[in-house]
């Protein structure tokens, strides 16, 4: 037998083994709480309750019901909880499953934990098992499955937003429609093979042709949102930059209420970045601050820190460039002042918000001024000072202004792409869909068209864990009369 075939059936026979075992684990979280929820999922999950407790039947699905907890093997009275059972397929699982609420000290729920073990084809589920099975029986694509885990690990409110409505199917339905819409393409195989008997419509590879055409502009559509969907998902880096002492450390500490940076009024204070995680309106940041910039440094310590900010404001998706006031007072032209500031520090602002840090030293007229000659600007400029807390509010609504930019507000009607993965995927299909348009124009090479149709929908097929051709056969053979 071949070696490679081999390990592949054996491969295939341990992962048959391992589902059809009935896995056990603590789902809610570990140390001391007051209720523990302890899952059990697979074909044997009604000995958990027939042997656990003193029931001699199954209570009624999805019912709690208080009952004593038992050891299996010495009918030891372990806890007094709660117990519910989910008959498969109408599961999370898919399968049978049962849970144990348990008081949530360590004593009960270890003895619990010990008390599974022992009974029979029953083991302890590895990392993501529950979820895992659910997705091998159809409960969930893996959208879902990537929309759960996003969910669990949301730290914001739009995060939370975004991953529900993944969890809900909005990426499903949507990667599912155009899935179809290539499968229903396939009829082109059945054309190659069968286009000179009477049963295959004239106009087919025509209907194509528009459908296809239709797909490539929606995926298109859905690829232009500047990540939008991975920027909230992931949080948006901001690099606070600028030249020595203007404030950036001030502001840091401003917008995290903390001393999370040393001020003093000695330039060149910071010289590793200083990353903060924070939650802005909703919106998952990762706020850093910089060494101050400039081109004369004292000693290799500054240079090496000013090498790290350049590095931090090439690689963030927002910059927050501090400027102190005092350098504005005698600027008439502000863009063409910030466009000669901007190359003098050496750095590329992408998404760049000014803030003009340290109004408290200058006067009154000369804010006036500023504001007045900012107003004509092509770049955004916020004023106030670091030191009393001046104008933090307006800069804040501003910096929300472009987070929602950026990161756009999740709408299930029009859900977007959240994973690097699913943009890989959906460029590679947008590139297949795209040679078959142009391959096709000639019917001479239909058939090399068509294997391009067919990675097409593979490559849809990845992002949702739906991968077949026997999906394709059955579209074919439904909707042609091809042969008895």
């Amino acid at each position: 037998m071949n070696a490679k075939f081999y390990r592949l059936r054996v491969t295939v026979a341990i992962t048959y083994t391992r589902l059809k075992s009935t896995i056990y684990a603590l789902s809610s979280g570990l140390g001391k709480c007051g209720v523990a929820v302890i899952r059990v999922s697979g074909p044997c999950a009604s000995d958990a309750i027939l042997n656990m407790t003193h029931l001699k039947h199954l209570p009624k699905s999805r019912k709690a019901c208080l009952n004593k907890i038992i050891d299996p093997t010495t009918k030891e009275q372990l806890d007094n909880g709660l117990l519910l059972w989910f008959p498969g397929p109408k599961s999370f699982t898919g399968e049978d499953c049962c849970e144990f609420q348990v008081h949530g000290g360590r004593a009960v729920v270890t003895s619990v934990l010990n008390g599974l073990s022992k009974l029979s084809n029953f083991r302890p589920a590895d990392p993501g098992e529950f979820t895992k099975r659910s997705f091998y029986n159809n409960k969930m694509d893996l959208t879902e499955v990537e929309g759960l885990a996003d969910l669990i690990e949301a730290d914001t409110e739009f995060q939370r937003k975004q991953a529900l409505m993944q969890l809900e199917g909005a990426l499903r339905q949507l990667y599912s429609s155009w899935r179809q819409y290539l499968l229903e393409a396939s009829c082109v195989e059945a054309y190659i093979d069968f286009s000179e008997t009477d049963n295959i419509e004239y106009l087919v590879l025509e209907n194509v042709k528009e459908n296809l055409e239709k797909l490539a502009k929606e995926i298109e559509m859905h690829l232009m949102d500047n990540r939008s969907g991975e920027l909230l998902r992931d949080g948006v880096k901001v690099a606070i930059i600028g030249a020595p002492n203007t404030g950036k450390s001030s502001l840091l500490n401003s917008l995290c209420n903390r001393e999370a940076a040393i001020v003093t009024d000695l330039p060149g204070t910071t010289r590793d970045p200083i990353q903060v995680p924070l939650d802005v309106f909703g919106y998952s940041v990762l706020l850093i601050d910089t060494a101050g910039i400039r081109s004369q440094t004292v000693n290799l310590i500054e240079d090496l820190g000013i090498k790290k900010s350049k590095v931090q404001a090439q690689s963030a998706d927002m910059v927050i460039l501090m400027i102190d006031a005092q350098y504005l007072l005698d600027v008439d032209n502000i863009d063409l002042w910030l466009q000669k500031y901007i190359e003098n520090l050496k750095v590329q602002c992408v998404n760049c918000l000014v803030y003009v840090n340290k109004i408290d030293i200058v006067s009154d007229n000369q804010v006036v001024r500023l504001k007045k000659i900012s107003q004509n600007s092509n770049w955004t400029m916020c004023f106030g000072s670091c030191k009393v807390n001046d104008g933090l509010t307006d800069m804040m609504k501003t910096f929300e202004n472009y987070l929602q930019k950026l990161c756009g507000n999740p709408n299930f009607e029009h859900p977007r792409c959240t994973q690097a993965r699913h943009r890989y995927c959906l460029l590679k299909a947008l590139s297949n869909v795209q040679m078959y348009l142009e391959i096709s124009k000639s019917e001479e090479n239909i058939d090399v068209a068509a294997q391009h149709l067919r990675k097409a929908t593979l490559n849809v097929g990845k992002i949702t864990g739906h991968v077949s051709t026997e999906e394709m056969l059955n579209v074919i053979f439904s909707k042609f009369c091809i042969g008895k």
